[in-house]
């Protein structure tokens, strides 16, 4: 019965793996896909008023640059938002080591 025990938690360890490891890697893609969403979004914008696409791109580029230009020049606002990213990383690898001793409190 200890077997199929700790196999249940390793199993529920493992999704707590993936969870945590799915959540890191949505939080720091979105970090480089809301720039890029919001280039393709001027660009239509841009459509709607009449510039052809890659006039669009001319300006939208720069415009989304400056933007990011000026979160990064914002004191703090680049580290907070990488510490919360490291945050989330150093959670999970705790949550995934408690059941370590969760599967030692069995065996023993």
């Amino acid at each position: 019965m200890k077997k199929v025990n700790v196999a249940l938690v390793r199993l529920l360890q493992f999704v707590v793996f993936v969870l945590f490891t799915f959540m890191v890697i949505i939080y720091f893609g979105a970090m480089v896909l809301i720039p890029l969403d919001a280039i393709a979004l001027l660009i239509k914008l841009m459509g709607v008023v009449g510039l052809h696409g890659f006039i669009g791109a001319l300006i939208a580029v720069p415009v989304v640059g400056y933007c990011c230009f000026i979160v990064y020049k914002t004191p703090g606002l680049c580290k907070m938002i990488v510490d919360s990213g490291v945050d989330l990383v150093k959670t999970g690898k705790l949550r995934v080591d408690a059941f370590n001793d969760v599967v030692e409190a069995i065996k023993a």
